[in-house]
């Protein structure tokens, strides 16, 4: 199998690369620039390797850096924006940063002739994020790509294959970023692009089977195609060993709880312990506003109440957990910042009384657990089941989580899933959605309105609805829902929910917003 390392220098579109190039069927794996040692990659065998962005400045002493060595290895060498300028500062290049060197958003490209560009017009739009530029070209390369204020925006030393964009290529704004990868991929690493998910969590069940026979695992459910996907695998690897626990903290979606036992008892004959424990989190969160909080606290709640189901079960091996690649990522693993805790990533508490936690699509991002899940015999209906946040309706509450919050956002967020499942499924009739978003749910704001029911005033809370269409849950944009579906929806909500005066549209796309609202 070829692999690319994606060598993380900190930018917040790291994962997003890594994504681009497992599109095309090459296995990427992100490893933090401190983390992988330049012995280490020669054993490892790369086809290719990319530097990615990171918000600092090469010349800056601080600054992450690699061993020089890397670049004499023969294993081609894409750096992208911080990457390309890391590549020229170690080659003998020159980086400064200056007003006029700096650019941000859709720029205009201009490309030369080379292998790197193939099937690339001479000018296209590329998106651009930078302050620092590329001021002196280094000995050997040659510029290959430039736009109105860089002069450098691509540089190339085909002899030693090292090659550096300054714009990012894996964002969707870049018109033909795809290709650009696929030509560095294909052409310059000679990549197969034979790999597929599916295969490799195959291996993982082999895996798992020798490594985990006769030890009791206890599994994490929520119900979520990530923890149900994770225990249909480690089920095939262990079998009857496999416990999976499902924790209602009174924070899910309206019915939810009730249809996770009964799908999951029924349909997939699983060792099932629900465990209700609304109360105890409710008590925990009382007071609470800070979402870092909010998530700590219902992170290491979920790991108490594993551990006291572990007692009464006996002896249990390992904790595992339906953790996915953007979980990681933007918990904060490795070089990149921080930019919210996942209950079961950057939540857990410092000891668990496990001897391992197993985590086996940590490396997988959503659309391909997804594609495992098919593979797996999972019916399409958990398959495509809408995400939630592992913390729940917590997260979807501004302010303090309380009982009566958590009624008034359950109504009014089935009202909105209602009122969007209509429309998809309507569409042939009514024109109305062409394409189901991928996320769309409510939120309970911390502002309350002044309202008028029945010529009486009211003083009720504001809910914000939110609808997203993404590939990779890594970046996402609003979705344009038809004004009928929001109609309806804003109604329904302000009419038949008790405590709610107001409905607004969430039209913020991520970046620079994230999906959720905590």
């Amino acid at each position: 199998m070829d692999k690319i390392l994606v060598l993380d220098f900190g930018g917040q579109y790291n994962q997003l690369i890594a994504r681009r190039v497992r599109e095309q069927h090459v296995f990427a794996e992100i490893r933090s620039y401190d983390r992988i040692s330049l012995p280490e990659i020669i054993r490892r065998n790369y086809r290719g390797i990319i530097f990615t962005g990171g918000p600092n400045s090469v010349y800056d002493p601080a600054a992450p850096r690699y061993d020089a060595g890397v670049l004499n290895l023969g294993i081609p060498v894409l750096g992208i924006c911080y990457g390309a300028q890391l590549l020229a500062f170690l080659s003998g290049g020159a980086v400064s940063g200056a007003e006029n060197g700096s650019e941000y958003g859709k720029t205009r490209l201009q490309a030369a002739e080379h292998p790197l560009f193939s099937g690339v017009p001479a000018e296209s739009i590329c998106w651009m994020s930078h302050t620092d530029y590329i001021s002196t070209v280094p000995p050997g390369f040659k510029t290959i790509a430039f736009t109105e204020q860089c002069p450098c925006a691509a540089l190339a030393r085909d002899e030693k294959k090292l090659y550096g964009l300054q714009f990012h290529p894996e964002v969707t704004h870049t018109e033909y970023g795809r290709q650009i990868l696929a030509n560095f991929l294909f052409r310059i690493c000679r990549c197969s692009g034979d790999w597929d998910a599916s295969d490799f969590a195959a291996r993982l069940i082999e895996e798992y089977k020798l490594k985990y026979a006769d030890k009791k695992v206890l599994l994490a459910l929520s119900g979520g195609v990530d923890s149900s996907v994770a225990a249909l695998l480690l089920h095939k690897a262990v079998g009857k060993d496999l416990i999976c626990v499902f924790v209602d903290h009174g924070l899910l979606r309206k019915g939810e709880g009730d249809y996770v036992e009964k799908t999951f008892r029924e349909k997939f004959n699983v060792n099932l312990i629900r465990v209700n424990a609304g109360e105890r989190f409710f008590r925990k969160l009382a007071g609470v506003t800070d979402p870092e909080t909010k998530r700590k606290i219902i992170g290491e709640e979920f790991i108490r109440v594993f551990e006291e189901e572990a007692e009464k079960i006996g002896r249990v091996h390992a904790l595992a957990q339906g953790t996915i690649y953007p979980d990681v990522i933007e918990s904060g693993q490795g070089a990149s910042a921080v930019i919210k805790s996942h209950h079961n990533v950057g939540g857990l508490p410092d000891v668990i009384s496990f001897d391992e936690l197993i985590e086996p699509l940590k490396t997988f991002f959503k659309d391909e657990v997804r594609s495992i899940g098919t593979s797996l015999g999972l019916p399409p209906e958990i398959v495509w089941r809408q995400p939630f946040p592992g913390p729940g309706l917590a997260v979807r509450i501004m302010g303090e989580v309380t009982k009566e919050k958590v009624r008034i956002l359950q109504e009014a967020d089935a009202i909105f899933r209602e009122e969007v499942d209509k429309a998809f499924l309507q569409e042939k009739k009514d024109a109305g959605l062409s394409r189901r978003p991928d996320q769309y749910f409510a939120v309970l704001t911390d502002t309350r309105t002044v309202g008028v029911m029945g010529d009486a005033r009211t003083y009720g809370y504001t809910v914000a609805l939110r609808a997203v269409s993404t590939d990779d849950f890594m970046t996402a944009e609003w979705t344009r829902l038809p004004y009928e579906v929001l109609e309806r929806s804003g109604s329904r909500i302000t009419n038949e929910v008790p405590g709610v005066s107001r409905t607004v549209y969430d039209i913020s796309s991520k970046p620079p917003a994230t999906v959720e609202w905590e």
